[in-house]
């Protein structure tokens, strides 16, 4: 029932697509689609702190490719059947209402944005195997008086296990040793130090993992407006904690991005939400012997549970916001079993004596949350739908308004993405990124100087940003400065050599240059970087026709296509490059395919039209030229060939 609640509730992801960071985690990651692999996720800091996430990703990419259905499919499994683990675990522990606690967190709306966001499978595998490690270790600790020695040990080596996997798939799980103790504590009654000692090696994995958090840091260097003092810090967490249970009462609005709040640190009231938590904790501590035992364990469950989250530690996505709802995935399992074993207990001693009634008020709660949940998922349909979502609901969100600019942007709306763009910068103009993009959208509307003021205002705030030194070179090369263009190309790779797009603008300026061996060299870095860029194929095959390699050139142009079918100019190139082969009836077939995709190509009629003339289809060609000089009236070369044609012509008219 709860595996089926899941799918029914998730069932609009089968209309889902890639989202907002879905490139970084899967379909531009080099380790998931290319050219690294496992040994980079293990081994490097290239993916950050969840090696066991990508490799799960590089699995689903060899087994589906890019199809975002299977991903969001196995998100939604993975969440199912975390549903399932905590309400044996909730059972194991003797909680009431163990299956409705683990329905309300299965069914409940703040879980969907870790649900239905391919990036965050983070959470939703590294919440199974943080499940399995509690789920064994209840099991271990239960089973000490009762099984032989056998079983304990089997139980307690599958809690390390499951404890390392989780851990391997997300840092923020690093507070499982603290969630295993108070486990043992709620079992027994009491804090013993031999369960303090078995749970010590999970500790010393904590400590490893933490270290590896450390040692891939998220946020930027440059990014210092986003850095928060320590008093800041924990007044933040403070809020922060209420905010998450508020969210839980009543989950209304739900937004990917919420508002980021200012915190002033030089005044008194801005601790009171921390001191709030600090006094529940001491009064739950004082009282754990009595009623209030329940409440502290979840009380403390879920503090200990939002630690790695409350801004203590700098997170890349503090930027935007201080809080999210995937940050309290595993934390929301405390306060949803609670009201799970309360709502058991009060339907016992409101309504006693009618078993069917409790029941009828679970599932109508469920079928409520469910239906709000079924709701939410549909914001997460497409990239678009998020963000319209989410600026709906934070009109100041500046990082939305320049992510809706992208999706408008790539969709061919250029005017659009330009205002969404400008907005971002109105609100946040220290935003480098969307003055970058914003040069963008001016060089895709011909203004280049504009482009050019809008990526040197990116470089000023952020001088790290290796993409907008790119771009402008891209600017520069419109305006004919290609030695200056050079440079620009030059800085990006210099902050990031792995950068495929800048090695392959400096290829292009290179070859403009006449430098093509140079050129070469830096096609086929981008090329060994990312082997699925289709641009650097065509044009390695463009110079490499140049040198007269003309074999090597046109298996260029098949591997471009091949990525990208509909590449008009590669099938021109391999046109060009078949003629040269002698092979006119294949030429003849690349350029009619490359006019199906860009009828309005003046150069390719004009190529087409000398190919039906060397086959002696004289009127083809003729109209070939004709069209050619239709679309580009002053076309020289085509002038040229349309008269060699119509000559030719008159002489086989004159001899017959």
């Amino acid at each position: 029932m709860l595996v089926l609640a899941v799918i029914l509730v998730y069932q609009p992801v089968w209309w889902a697509g890639f989202i907002w960071d879905d490139d970084y985690h899967v379909t531009a990651n080099r380790c998931v689609v290319g050219p690294l692999g496992l040994k980079e996720i293990w081994t490097t800091n290239v993916v950050r702190f969840c090696p066991l996430v990508f490799t799960t990703f590089w699995l689903e990419h060899a087994l589906w490719g890019l199809a975002p259905l299977p991903y969001h499919l196995v998100n939604v499994l993975m969440h199912a059947a975390g549903a399932v683990l905590l309400w044996r675990v909730l059972l194991g522990l003797q909680v009431p209402g163990a299956w409705l606690g683990a329905a309300l967190w299965a069914v409940h709306p703040v879980e969907v944005e870790s649900v239905a966001w391919i990036s965050e499978m983070k959470n939703t595998e590294s919440g199974l195997f943080f499940l399995l490690s509690i789920l064994f270790f209840v099991r271990w600790l239960k089973a000490r008086d009762s099984e032989g020695r056998t079983a304990r040990n089997w139980n307690y080596g599958l809690t390390l296990l499951f404890a390392a996997l989780a851990m391997a798939s997300k840092s923020s799980t690093v507070i499982l040793p603290v969630v295993l103790i108070l486990c043992a504590w709620w079992i027994e009654g009491r804090w013993q130090w031999r369960n303090v000692a078995k749970v010590a090696p999970i500790f010393l994995m904590s400590v490893v993992a933490g270290g590896l958090t450390i040692w891939t840091p998220e946020l930027e260097a440059d990014d210092t407006q986003w850095i928060q003092t320590w008093p800041q810090r924990l007044a933040t967490a403070g809020d922060a904690v209420w905010f998450y249970l508020g969210k839980l009462l009543w989950p209304h609005p739900l937004v990917m991005i919420y508002p980021r709040w200012q915190i002033d640190a030089g005044q008194w009231f801005s601790y009171l939400p921390l001191s709030a938590v600090i006094v529940v904790l001491l009064i739950l501590w004082l009282k754990r012997d009595s009623w209030c035992r329940p409440w502290f364990f979840v009380f403390a469950y879920f503090l200990a549970a939002l630690l790695p989250v409350l801004g203590l530690v700098s997170m890349l996505f503090f930027r935007y916001s201080l809080v999210a709802d995937h940050f309290q995935y595993l934390a929301s399992m405390g306060p949803l079993a609670l009201a799970g074993a309360g709502l058991a207990r009060l339907t016992d001693l409101i309504i006693p004596g009618r078993p069917w009634l409790r029941p009828s008020l679970g599932a109508g709660l469920l079928l409520i949350l469910g239906l709000l949940s079924w709701h939410r998922v549909w914001a997460y349909e497409s990239e678009e739908k998020l963000w319209i979502d989410t600026l709906a609901k934070n009109p100041d969100c500046w990082a939305g308004y320049n992510n809706l600019g992208d999706t408008l942007f790539n969709k061919g709306q250029v005017d659009e993405a330009m205002a969404q763009y400008q907005k971002a910068v109105d609100i946040n103009p220290n935003f480098s990124e969307a003055h970058d993009n914003l040069g963008n959208a001016l060089f895709e509307k011909g203004q280049v100087d504009e482009a050019i003021a809008q990526h040197q205002i990116a470089l000023k705030i952020k001088p790290g940003n290796a993409q907008a030194y790119d771009n402008l070179g891209s600017a520069l090369v419109q305006k004919g400065q290609v030695d200056e263009a050079i440079a620009q190309y030059l800085k990006a790779l210099e902050i990031d050599p792995n950068y495929a797009k800048a090695h392959y603008n400096l290829g292009c300026s290179l070859f403009q240059k006449g430098q093509v061996d140079e050129a070469i060299d830096q096609f086929q870095i981008a090329l060994e970087i990312n082997p699925g860029f289709a641009l650097p194929h065509n044009n390695l095959g463009v110079a490499l026709f140049q040198k007269g390699r003309v074999v090597e050139a046109i298996a260029q142009y098949q591997m471009a296509l091949e990525i990208y079918p509909n590449y008009a100019e590669a099938h021109h190139n391999l046109g060009l490059a078949l003629m040269q082969q002698g092979e006119v009836d294949q030429a003849i077939a690349q350029y009619q395919m490359a006019l199906e995709i860009y009828p309005n190509y003046a150069q390719i009629h004009t190529s087409l039209g000398r190919a039906l003339a060397q086959k002696g289809q004289l009127d083809e060609a003729i109209a070939e030229f004709q069209e050619a000089l239709r679309l580009e009236p002053n076309f020289s070369e085509a002038q040229k060939n349309l008269v060699n044609a119509q000559r030719l012509a008159r002489q086989r008219a004159g001899q017959k």
